[in-house]
């Protein structure tokens, strides 16, 4: 029986991989399509519109992985999980630069895997608990940032950002608590699930491609504001 109708598309070539991550998703209650290169994953998201992606880093073909990445963002916001191993760390923080979501080291558990993948599919589909109070609009004092929550659409000044799920999200946190200094601790936990917490490098990579598509200086960023060893605030003035 599927997940809420869930669909999950694997990228990967190597037979055994294709066979563990199948068989572990069909017993989580997901339907599985799997694509052996980057260009029949390409031609699968547009053709299935699977709600996740689980994306190798390295594949065969010409279309890697990071190219993947590049291709899908073009055309959908959907969930991509990359799938890498630590020798290939400079591409994976590549892959999350350009629109990556989330990421799992080989080698990973099935649980953490899980886990994982109930995170993402959740920050997607935005149902997670909330609180009947929290504001359905979220805005810079100055204007210049402007969030709505229902329809999922941010404006940075005069234009329209587009952001994947969990971008959204991490804006949306900070942009709650506007003024208040979140840990790393609880930013990770807010967007990613309770089960990250110690994850710091791995938050900076998303902060710093929020604030190349909000900030209108990122290198100088008005909005984000880093609070070194301790996490971020948002600044809702943009006056700094």
């Amino acid at each position: 029986m599927r997940v809420k109708g869930k669909r999950i598309l694997v990228v990967d070539d190597e037979p055994p991989i294709q066979r563990i991550l199948r068989r572990n998703l069909t017993v989580g209650g997901y339907e599985v399509l799997v694509a052996e290169n980057g260009r029949q994953a390409v031609e699968m998201v547009r053709l299935h519109q699977p709600d996740l992606i689980l994306l190798d880093i390295c594949l065969p073909g010409g279309i890697d992985g990071v190219d993947v990445c590049v291709q899908v963002r073009q055309f959908t916001q959907t969930p991509i999980i990359v799938l890498s191993a630590v020798i290939e760390e400079k591409q994976k923080i590549k892959a999350l630069d350009l629109g990556a979501d989330d990421y799992l080291t080989k080698p990973f558990s099935n649980d953490e895997l899980q886990a994982r993948v109930r995170a993402c599919l959740r920050r997607a589909s935005n149902k997670e608990s909330s609180n009947e109070n929290e504001p359905e609009v979220l805005s810079s004092e100055d204007g210049y940032l402007h969030m709505d929550v229902v329809r999922r659409q941010v404006r940075a000044g005069s234009s329209e950002v587009r952001l994947t799920p969990t971008e959204f999200e991490l804006l949306r946190q900070l942009m709650l608590y506007a003024g208040k200094v979140m840990t790393h601790r609880s930013l990770l936990r807010a967007v990613w699930g309770p089960e990250y917490g110690e994850e710091a490098d791995y938050l900076r990579v998303y902060v710093r491609q929020l604030r190349l598509k909000v900030e209108e200086e990122p290198s100088h960023p008005k909005y984000i504001i880093t609070e070194p060893g301790i996490g971020y605030v948002f600044r809702s003035q943009g006056d700094l």
